[in-house]
């Protein structure tokens, strides 16, 4: 795991490519602190500079930049590939391999395939950039589900759409794993992109491929850049996509009973943890109080005769606190546990300073905060932490799996001329109440989703004109439906379809097309953005076992009704669970890793916060409507924006980055 950037540059408009290429290297020092490497091929004019976070082969033969043996290719990769020794034994030859990396399997299987097909092969995380040295090109890749980051620019101001583009005369094509390296490029022109913003306020998050900046765009996941070095075109290509999951399912369906497909699911998170915990350096495991992180823990449990390390963060606010939870799962299975708690005096300086800092471009999933804290207290003990992400995805454990298409079958047999008075009265439900009533109400009605009853009625206020479930869904996954009217000077919208599977086959399973829609989009962008800068923030290196590619192929291969049985959701996850962890420690209804931003922001945080919204200063900048923002606040504080205060506090995510930005 480590941090890379670089630039090609054939007009020579890069005064000292040492000095830059140093300079974008220390923006991602955090990503690898254990090396630096800089290189300047004058033949090409491409440099490459790398960061290290050495894991596997400590040694000098791991080091990057990379020659391949045979001389043509060089690389500089952010990732793991954990089927290398597979790919060592099939693609290379004694004489080509100089140590024990992973870095050197890839290479040899890109002398033997080529691309993509040896992306193809590639079991893991990556994200990367190679120079042919032979065919006088440079090509970034991303790996499937977009675990790591990829950014790519042009310099001196000229605007870069998504898809192909010619690097213009004068100019030079800049490339990192995050932004901070590409704007250290004295000839990077960072401008604020309008409709980047306005996504931002949506989704929370800027989806890709855009990104902040006019200049700069994301490598979608499953996606490769080819730079032809001579000519200065490139070509931007789709080497996998989420629908192939589907694709695989359909025309390989699993063929067996209930049992046989736990024993398939059970043998799979065995493999991939087993192969996620092959490291030269400690290894540890996020848990929380969910399913996703129990089943990785109890998967460590099985496959190492050591005793597993879990670190969790919890609040002293009982609603949102999983903290119990965790504990009696890491006693069941023996696991060395640490708990932290989170504190308000903390959230104002990870908020205002180290989000801004570590996540480069604005981010506001509020969840960053203790992940951030889990990742600082890891990285103190451990190099490596295994993660739950992508349980949810693949094994269908989102509420809106199991409810939006009975919400819209139900909602197509209300008149449309009553729906906009249910709507007022659904609005008309006070949330504070209302969630006090329902989180008592699981206590008799088992397995209903009452647990936030009040937020619940006012998100159904926001859909009962609807009835298509993409539609629904769409709705749904927006934390804000007024970023037009917060955002100066936008123009007309393009935000991409975020979260709206409208480029998937329509006839699958609406089930599937959400589940589809998530992987390909509000995984990569909210979930895994979230947690690579959180641990690299300290140099720490995270895994998703749940995302193997051959156990995301078993999932979408089982029958529907192994993910959602009679309300039950993730239920083969559930019972792969129960096989090491009684059910009773694990079965409550699902909260999330949230934090109760709401209560701070009206408490501790308001006086940070209202620094941040002053109108005043929101006008100097130019970029939000001062009095959209004030009437959002208001809103906000008098609990009529939502219990989780998401819309706010992507506003002051995105004040605390901007201010973070002029300080540079």
């Amino acid at each position: 795991m480590c941090g890379f950037a670089g630039f090609f540059d054939r007009t020579g408009v890069t005064a000292d490519p040492a000095a830059t290429l140093s300079a974008m290297a220390r923006a991602v020092a955090h990503r690898g602190p254990d090396d630096e490497r800089i290189r300047f091929d004058e033949g090409t004019r491409v440099g490459l500079a790398f960061r290290r976070l050495a894991i596997l082969d400590l040694t000098e033969t791991g080091a990057q930049p990379m020659r391949s043996a045979c001389g043509r290719y060089e690389i500089v990769f952010n990732g793991e590939i954990y089927n290398h020794a597979e790919l060592r034994h099939r693609f290379g030859v004694s004489t080509e391999f100089r140590g024990r990396s992973d870095t050197e399997a890839m290479l040899a299987a890109i002398r033997s395939l080529g691309m993509p097909a040896a992306l193809r092969e590639f079991r893991g995380m990556f994200a990367f950039a190679l120079l042919d040295h032979h065919d006088r090109t440079l090509t970034l890749a991303r790996d499937r589900f977009g675990v790591k980051p990829c950014r790519y620019a042009l310099s001196h101001g000229h605007a870069l759409a998504a898809g192909d583009f010619t690097v213009p005369q004068g100019a030079a094509f800049l490339f990192a794993s995050d932004l901070a390296a590409i704007r250290a490029h004295p000839a990077f022109s960072a401008s604020i992109d309008r409709q980047a913003l306005r996504a931002f306020l949506a989704y929370g998050c800027v989806p890709a491929p855009m990104s902040i900046h006019r200049e700069a765009r994301t490598l979608a996941p499953g996606h490769m850049l080819r730079l032809d070095l001579t000519t200065g075109q490139a070509q931007v290509t789709r080497w996998w996509n989420a629908e192939s999951l589907a694709d695989h399912g359909n025309s390989e369906p699993f063929v067996g009973s209930d049992a046989d497909a736990i024993d398939a699911v059970d043998a799979a998170i065995l493999e991939s943890v087993r192969l996620r915990m092959v490291a030269d350096v400690p290894v540890g495991a996020f848990l929380s109080g969910g399913i996703d992180s129990a089943v990785v823990l109890a998967a460590m449990r099985e496959v190492s005769t050591t005793r597993p390390l879990a670190f969790t963060v919890g609040t002293d606010d009982p609603d949102f606190d999983e903290t119990a939870h965790a504990a009696a799962v890491a006693r069941h299975l023996g696991a060395e546990h640490v708990v932290l708690r989170m504190h308000s005096n903390e959230v104002v300086q990870i908020a205002a300073q180290n989000a801004a800092k570590f996540f480069d471009e604005p981010f506001a999933d509020s969840s960053q905060i203790p992940t951030l804290l889990v990742a600082r207290e890891a990285a103190s003990r451990v190099k490596v932490v295994l993660s739950g992400d992508g349980g949810d995805e693949l094994f269908g454990g989102y509420y809106r799996y199991s409810h939006a298409p009975a919400l819209a079958a139900r909602l197509a047999r209300v008149p449309r001329n009553l729906r906009p008075l249910l709507a007022r009265l659904l609005r008309a439900v006070p949330r504070g109440a209302a969630n006090a009533v329902g989180r008592a109400l699981p206590e008799f009605l088992l397995q209903l989703p009452f647990d936030r009853l009040g937020d619940r009625a006012h998100k159904l206020a926001r859909v009962v004109h609807l009835e298509n479930v993409d539609a629904i869904y769409a709705t749904l996954a927006r934390i804000s439906d007024d970023a037009d009217r917060l955002v100066l000077g936008a123009g007309e919208s393009t935000t991409p379809s975020r979260n709206v599977p409208t480029d998937i086959d329509p006839s699958l399973n609406p089930v599937i097309r959400m589940m589809l829609g998530d992987i390909a989009h509000y995984l990569p962008d909210d979930i895994l953005t979230k947690v690579d800068r959180a641990t690299m923030s300290y140099g720490l290196e995270a895994r998703e076992p749940l995302l193997d590619s051959a156990l995301a192929e078993l999932a979408f291969r089982l029958p529907s009704s192994m993910r959602i049985r009679d309300g039950e959701r993730k239920w083969i996850l559930r019972r792969v669970l129960e096989r090491r962890v009684p059910r009773a420690l694990f079965e409550r209804p699902k909260t999330g890793f949230s934090v109760p931003l709401l209560r701070w922001l009206r408490g501790p945080l308001r006086s940070w916060a209202e620094e941040r919204l002053d109108p005043a200063r929101i006008g100097r900048e130019g970029y939000l409507d001062p009095t959209a923002v004030q009437a959002l606040w208001a809103d906000t504080l008098a609990g009529r924006r939502g219990g989780d205060a998401a819309e706010i506090w992507s506003v002051l995510m995105f004040e605390c980055w901007l201010a973070e930005q002029k300080k540079h």
